[in-house]
């Protein structure tokens, strides 16, 4: 999205709609953007972001967790680049300061065959880290992470279950793998509704447990806290509904004893640009899993610099990218709504 102010100042927000993943698509983000915050907007300036949070929560109500977080998160990223375009700084020093000026990335290995899996993996050589997706086959998840750690060469490995996994099943994963010793943790392994079976896993298993998809909010985390349902949380933009959001999650989970992964949802320049300022200020478990520019031909910025699967964090003013309006209008659909 794009946000102009009366100074004429451009911000760019943007966030990827995965219905798979959670309830909001394309078409739901624009109506929610254009009906419900564009009129909170209006009334804002871009320095304004915990003002809109408290009014976007009123107009769209968050039951048990975020209202329409992807849909907030791509207006709060926009603010964010205005802001900080306005101040003249980058919009790490709006957030508090960057703590490291590089973030090294995570390889994102997709659910396939050892010879596609073992590809892929060689292909990531550069990368510091391989998350491995894996979907509730003991198995053919057993033979897909095996050949990524003989690819890894001592690498750390992430698995990412994405809740396809019940606790008996997952429990035969991990003891025919019991034997790889660089598998750091497993991600949310069953659904993200049973946070009790995540409880009852951390007792039945050595492997650490990150929650992902079960925890949106900070609110979300302090009630997982509560129960001691897991060891890691996985930190995301999106799901936390925007930038500041997000650290109050990374601060939860600090005061909780959790540590931090970070991740994104195949993000374009923008929001990968604004993964980078937050997650420059934390101290993560793993390198971060921001795969856009693993994945995507084409992330519709310029300005960012990635050496050997390593991010530098942006300096210039706002997110420090310069968007191709051009290209994005050229290949971008019409959702129309009435």
């Amino acid at each position: 999205m794009k946000l102009t102010t009366e100074d004429g100042v451009v911000g760019w927000g943007e966030q990827r709609a995965l219905p798979s993943w959670s309830y909001e698509t394309a078409e739901t983000m624009a109506v929610v953007i254009e009906r419900h915050l564009r009129p909170i907007l209006l009334e804002l300036t871009p320095f304004d972001v915990e003002l809109f949070h408290q009014r976007a929560a009123k107009r769209l109500s968050p039951a048990v967790s975020n209202g329409f977080p992807f849909a907030r998160a791509a207006v709060d990223v926009a603010m964010h680049d205005a802001a900080g375009k306005l101040a003249g700084v980058p919009v790490h020093a709006l957030l508090g300061g960057k703590t490291t000026d590089e973030i090294a990335l995570c390889s994102a290995i997709g659910v396939g065959d050892p010879e596609t899996v073992r590809e892929h993996a060689a292909q990531s050589a550069d990368y510091a880290a391989y998350k491995v997706k894996i979907g509730g086959d003991p198995d053919a998840d057993a033979a897909a992470i095996r050949t990524v750690a003989e690819v890894a060469g001592g690498k750390p490995i992430w698995l990412d279950a994405n809740q396809s996994y019940r606790p008996s099943a997952l429990r035969q994963l991990l003891d025919r793998t019991s034997d790889i010793r660089t598998i750091h943790c497993v991600e949310q392994p069953v659904p993200s509704t049973d946070t009790l079976a995540m409880q009852r896993l951390r007792g039945l298993i050595d492997l650490p447990i990150a929650i992902d998809e079960g925890s949106f909010s900070a609110q979300d985390l302090a009630r997982v806290i509560r129960l001691d349902a897991a060891d890691l949380v996985v930190v995301k933009i999106c799901k936390s509904g925007g930038l500041r959001n997000a650290l109050k999650t990374a601060q939860t989970a600090l005061s909780g004893g959790l540590e931090i992964l970070a991740s994104g949802l195949t993000d374009c320049g923008i929001a990968f640009a604004a993964a980078l300022h937050v997650f420059s200020q934390l101290e993560l478990a793993l390198p971060a899993e921001l795969n856009g520019p693993e994945l995507l031909a084409d992330l519709y910025v310029e300005g960012l610099d990635i050496t050997k699967a390593v991010a530098t964090v942006p300096t210039a003013p706002g997110l420090g990218v310069q968007v191709d309006e051009e290209r994005i209008r050229a290949e971008s659909i019409d959702l129309a709504f009435h």
